[in-house]
């Protein structure tokens, strides 16, 4: 239960502190939003939603993209918007997708996901931008051009108020690295958030319509959710050895299919949970865990336990060095050093983030 709260209030720092930062930042966009400026805005929030994350970039960038294409809006400038700001753009950090952030707390390396998960981004937004400058070019083409030139505000002008928040931006980005001493990680996210909120004008918040109503919901709602998998998650470690012998393509819809009707957080840790469950025999486990309390010399183990050790080394050389690593660390270096499960941690992640936005009660309603 302590565990579980430490990661909820880590969790919720971040997104909190995110909120508030992006929620000082003001843009004024003027201009015709034609279908290529249009491709481009939502390329540059897709990047920003791993900075951001998705629900920073959705509350930075929904207003101006609103105003952008007043005199034009449609249904699928917003589905888009929510499909490659909201969810499909933050696949690369674990600051871009809640899912991802529970897994760089369970110990999953900060770069691992981009690492990874890249080639996947490229396709996915690459593809969603192409489908959408279709759409959208004939969307535009239906004005005619006298209606266009009255109704656009001539000549491009970008406004930004706010930019001293990229100070309190930078220091929540830093804090995400700090481990040790506990809750020092959110104490300073807490402290920046607080400090961003006092100093920025207020007139800045008015413009942006902000208000701490979506965050509160945002915590509610997750206060229930991890306090209501635990048993799920120790189940499905117990268990998962019963579901027989899934692909990665498997974990991809299944994962996908759970984060479109529940939410991708607890999908991400329910499944993460079944993947060390179905690779990880407990025997393995026990051994490697013996050779590493016993301090056994790495030429005499099984070749399994060489490379959880050297996934140790890699992935949590602080604790490797100091003898602190936890079981849940010697857990995931045993599912990260073999090549063959790194893909059904890839296609986990990738399943969650990309296909969270269907119309239903996803991370796209929870990030808009």
């Amino acid at each position: 239960m302590l565990h579980v709260g430490a990661e909820y209030v880590s969790f919720m720092a971040l997104i909190g502190s995110l909120y508030v930062v992006s929620g000082g930042i003001h843009i004024t966009v003027k201009g015709e939003a034609t279908p290529l400026a249009n491709v481009m805005f939502l390329l540059v929030g897709a990047v920003v939603a791993n900075v951001l994350g998705t629900t920073g970039a959705s509350m930075l960038l929904i207003r101006p993209w609103l105003r952008m294409n007043k005199y034009r809006l449609t249904a699928h400038h917003v589905v888009f918007f929510i499909f490659l700001v909201s969810n499909v753009g933050g696949c690369l950090t674990p600051i871009g997708d809640p899912p991802l952030f529970l897994g760089y707390l369970k110990g999953i390396p900060f770069w691992w996901v981009a690492k990874h998960c890249w080639p996947m981004w490229v396709l996915g937004v690459g593809l969603l931008l192409a489908l959408f400058y279709v759409l959208d070019r004939r969307n535009y083409l239906r004005a005619p051009a006298a209606v266009r030139e009255r109704l656009a505000e001539p000549g491009d002008v970008w406004r930004f108020q706010g930019l001293g928040n990229l100070v309190f931006l930078a220091i929540i980005l830093g804090a995400v690295f700090l481990e040790h001493p506990p809750l020092l990680r959110e104490g300073i996210m807490a402290a920046a958030a607080v400090a961003s909120y006092r100093l920025t004008r207020k007139s800045v918040h008015e413009a942006n319509q902000f208000n701490f109503h979506p965050i509160q919901e945002v915590a509610i709602l997750f206060i229930g959710i991890f306090a209501t998998m635990m048993p799920a998650l120790d189940w499905l470690q117990v268990h998962a050895r019963e579901l027989g012998t899934p692909t990665p393509g498997l974990f991809y819809w299944a994962a996908g299919a759970l984060s479109s009707v529940l939410d991708n957080a607890p999908t991400y840790l329910s499944f993460l949970s079944a993947e060390m469950g179905l690779f990880l025999p407990p025997d393995q486990v026990a051994t490697a865990l013996a050779v590493l309390q016993g301090g056994g010399a790495a030429g005499t183990t099984p070749e399994f336990v060489q490379q959880t050790l050297a996934a140790l080394a890699q992935y949590f050389p602080a604790e490797f060095a100091a003898h602190e690593t936890t079981a849940e660390h010697l857990q995931l270096s045993m599912l990260l050093a073999q090549p063959a499960y790194n893909r059904f941690v890839v296609a986990l992640s990738v399943g969650a983030v990309f296909l969270g936005p269907a119309p239903t009660l996803g991370t796209a309603r929870t990030s808009w």
